[in-house]
């Protein structure tokens, strides 16, 4: 802005040449035209901010001239100034979007205040948009993200992309995303929200283990200045926030009790009160949770209220594990391979097929997030322009095919079977299920081998 131009379109020479003298002096730079035609070609080839524009011209009058102006220079603010003004005539001009009005004759430092107004606009507008140009880059990049991590073309992806398209088209409808750790929870609810008519809103996610019960109210609904110590400025509370936008609550399920009961009281009015007002405030918020957890069996231990349960719980999308969708894998391996070696800045051109096999006798307990970390560290370790199986030495090392050969004086097949089976047990934290999949056998197949060995799983 300090660079900004001001044209002065009068056909009054000695009009024009006191206030380009008055303006100069505060540092502007000001250029004048004394009809409309030499004022259309100064903006042809000049930036410019402001425009003082008299109504009374030669070739045409100057609401016409402000018409042409904010079709052809939508960004250029206007001054109307006259000698002749009455309220239609200012009316008129206002509608057609001029910012100030003043009758002829004026006081130049009312010009001076008028433009100073002016210039502060223009500021928070260029603001704006450069903030409204951000935001669209980062909506367009979690897009693509999205569209990156939710590849696939096993049943149990398109029917999640199914229930995201369909529910994406309500606007108030409660989303709970149910899934492992690390199968892309907050992706889907970006994804809910981009696809929906809040896509010009905010999307604020929160994570619900990481508030102190202390901090709930004053972090969910706002609080006034001076109502605690601290409490340095008003504050608008995440409701406020993503007021006609989406809430993200990532593990919901961590919240205490007494927090639950304002979070649902919240949901039901639809209206936040700040710590220290009496002021109620409406809210216009789509909320989607998450939780990794069994929230059905959290209700029956009491640990969280069934009623803000079904508040949530209006529509459910429940995230598959990817060994629930093996044959996605080559296709997000494919994927991954790509982008990462862009961002590593690796020329990697390919990979050994071995490690797909690998990857579909292990269960992923991490899920993409893991698959994703592995193959970035298995680029890091490439020494070429091909990922070899070694490269991948967490997966070859919990991998059942990698146990150390056995000697055959020592040959024992019950207990190297022993022994692979209680590794098993310890790499996947005792979880029977995933412990059968990483050993690529049932799960009745595993609970017939721990009696057999009288292993305690």
């Amino acid at each position: 802005m300090e660079s900004l131009k001001i044209l002065v379109l009068d056909d009054e020479m000695t009009f024009r040449n006191e206030i380009k003298e008055f303006l100069e002096n505060d540092s502007f730079s000001v250029l004048t035209a004394k009809s409309p035609s030499e004022a259309f070609k100064i903006m042809e080839h000049e930036a410019i901010g402001i425009l003082i524009l008299d109504i009374r011209l030669p070739e045409m009058d100057g609401l016409h001239v402000l018409q042409i102006v904010k079709q052809k220079h939508p960004d250029v603010e206007v001054i109307i100034i006259t000698g002749h003004g009455d309220m239609d005539t200012v009316i008129q001009a206002m509608r057609l979007g001029a910012m100030e009005f003043f009758p002829k004759p004026f006081r130049l430092i009312d010009m001076r205040a008028a433009i100073q107004r002016t210039k502060r606009y223009l500021l928070l507008n260029s603001q704006f948009h450069e903030i409204s140009h951000s935001y669209n880059m980062l909506a367009k990049e979690v897009l693509s993200n999205n569209d990156a991590q939710m590849l696939g073309s096993s049943r149990a992806m398109n029917n999640v992309i199914n229930l995201m398209n369909k529910v994406a088209q309500t606007d108030n409808t409660s989303v709970l995303i149910t899934g492992e750790s690390g199968t892309g929870k907050e992706l889907v609810a970006k994804g809910i929200h981009f696809l929906s008519n809040r896509s010009n809103g905010c999307f604020y996610a929160v994570n619900c283990s990481a508030i102190p019960e202390s901090l709930f109210e004053s972090e969910f609904f706002g609080h006034k200045k001076g109502t605690f110590t601290g409490a340095n400025a008003d504050k608008a509370g995440w409701f406020e926030i993503a007021h006609g936008g989406t809430l993200f609550l990532d593990e919901v399920v961590e919240m205490q009790p007494p927090m639950q009961a304002k979070l649902l009281r919240v949901l039901e009015e639809r209206k936040v009160r700040r710590i220290g007002s009496s002021t109620d405030i409406p809210v216009d918020v789509r909320i989607v949770a998450a939780t990794n957890q069994n929230i059905a069996q959290l209700i029956d231990e009491g640990k969280f209220r069934s009623d803000l349960y079904y508040r949530l719980n209006s529509f459910e999308i429940n995230l598959p594990p990817l060994r629930e969708r093996r044959e996605d894998i080559p296709i997000l391996v494919d994927h991954f391979v790509k982008h990462l070696s862009q961002k590593l800045g690796k020329k990697i051109k390919g990979y050994d097929p071995t490690i797909i096999g690998l990857m579909n006798s292990y269960s992923f307990p991490g899920n993409i997030r893991e698959l994703r970390n592995m193959l970035e560290r298995a680029i890091i370790l490439c020494d070429n322009d091909r990922i070899e199986a070694h490269n991948l030495d967490r997966l070859m090392h919990l991998a059942p095919s990698a146990a150390p050969p056995m000697q055959p004086e020592t040959f024992d097949l019950g207990a190297i079977e022993r022994s692979v089976i209680i590794k098993a047990l310890e790499r996947t934290g005792h979880k029977k299920t995933e412990a059968a999949a990483l050993l690529n056998i049932t799960r009745q197949s595993l609970d017939r081998r721990l009696e057999k060995y009288g292993i305690d799983g």
